[in-house]
């Protein structure tokens, strides 16, 4: 008999989500395939994903067209074509949505990352995206910079769901679960019905070790070198430990007692980047009740074929992983450093595959007879002296 690894994954109370979305993902039904057949119950998105996928794919042609001919600009064009594909998978995630009572079938996007600092100007993108895209089983991606912890507390207020992103850090993950608890408190206050409203926070995983291995290769002495791949493990641990605390306190139990549902953790970047390691390490050690795993679509295929699900490979382990911490500081390795350079180069990342997306659609628009006109930016200005230099071809 085939052994459903997914199916025993789920079982074990870890929501499987894909992180990536596409235009031919969805017109192929490939989404709605993994959905049925992979236990695929929610799918996240970011700059980059959905930069790769309008450069990759004519699917966008028509809809870049008739932008070009409304002389769009292109950041509005830039919403439009996105929007267009996560309402798309809402959709398509409607039934698993149904199904759980509205905690999964979700599907996220991102606030323009450029505004990762500006508090303000992020609430106001997060209730423009929740508009135009209109479905319930949507998240707002918020990033989890200090100007993000307001915004997040104002979007749940205004009882929008959030995925709360980028998060490194047990501190920082200690704030975004307050930003949480504070934000379902003023929506309660506001009238909204808490159970309508849900959230996930999504702690990066596989960077931490890419980032810890470096500086354990520098080091390189034989005890720093043997804790190479420890690192991100034990940080997800810890902060699962935080949220077990959190979401069975007094100021919790009010909240749910009014119909909330609890802040899941949600391990992002679960995909090796180190060969050496076992391709589904970030999932095997990583199985707690009430938690969502997002991978890419190899990581899902490679956990059918081989990943072992155990009952929970979390909450027993968190001496091991406070030995591993401290493991770490003796041999001279700075975890605040590091998580410190990880939200910094998290966001710098995302407003990189931002310009390249304005970049690609403003490139686009021209081609399809029109550009916008009004570069917003110096990735847009860029992309407008390659498009006088090249023509319109």
């Amino acid at each position: 008999m085939t052994t459903d690894r997914l199916g025993e994954l789920s079982a074990a109370q870890v929501a499987v989500w894909l992180d990536d979305l596409s235009r031919v993902r969805l017109s192929s039904g490939g989404l709605d395939q993994l959905r049925r057949e992979k236990h695929v119950v929610g799918v996240t998105t970011n700059p980059t994903i959905f930069a790769k996928a309008l450069s990759d794919a004519d699917e966008y042609d028509w809809q870049l067209r008739d932008l070009a001919t409304r002389g769009v600009e292109v950041e509005e064009a830039v919403r439009m074509l996105t929007t267009y594909d996560v309402r798309w998978a809402c959709d398509v995630m409607r039934p698993s949505y149904d199904a759980s009572g509205g905690v999964d079938g979700r599907v996220s996007i991102e606030v323009d990352p450029r505004l990762a600092h500006e508090s303000t100007k992020t609430v106001a993108e997060a209730k423009a995206l929740w508009w135009l895209v209109d479905r319930p089983n949507l998240f707002i991606k918020i990033p989890a910079t200090e100007a993000g912890l307001p915004a997040i507390t104002a979007a749940l207020a205004e009882g929008i769901s959030v995925n709360v992103t980028l998060i490194f850090g047990l501190d920082r993950y200690s704030q975004v679960m307050e930003a949480f608890l504070a934000g379902l408190e003023q929506a309660k206050a506001n009238g909204h019905d808490l159970s309508t409203i849900t959230s996930v926070a999504s702690f990066f995983v596989s960077r931490v070790d890419s980032e810890v291995d470096k500086r354990l290769e520098k080091i390189g002495s034989e005890q720093a070198k043997a804790l190479r791949g420890k690192a991100a493990v034990a940080n997800a641990r810890l902060a699962y430990e935080r949220y077990a605390e959190v979401f069975s306190g007094d100021r919790w139990q009010a909240l749910a007692a009014a119909g909330a549902h609890p802040q899941r953790p949600l391990w992002a970047s679960t995909s090796t980047k180190n060969p050496d390691y076992r391709d589904v390490i970030y999932v095997e050690e990583l199985i707690a009740p009430g938690t969502v795993n997002t991978m890419p679509e190899s990581v899902i295929h490679a956990y059918a074929e081989h990943g072992e699900t155990r009952p929970d490979t979390v909450t027993g382990a968190y001496d091991d992983a406070r030995q591993v911490f401290a493991d770490l500081g003796a041999v001279g390795v700075d975890l605040a450093d590091v998580i410190d350079t990880l939200e910094r180069e998290g966001v710098e990342k995302f407003e990189a595959s931002w310009g390249e997306l304005l970049d690609g659609v403003r490139k686009s628009l021209a081609a399809a007879g029109q550009g916008s006109g009004h570069p917003s930016d110096a990735a847009s200005d860029n992309a407008d002296a390659a498009v006088r230099a090249g023509g319109n071809a």
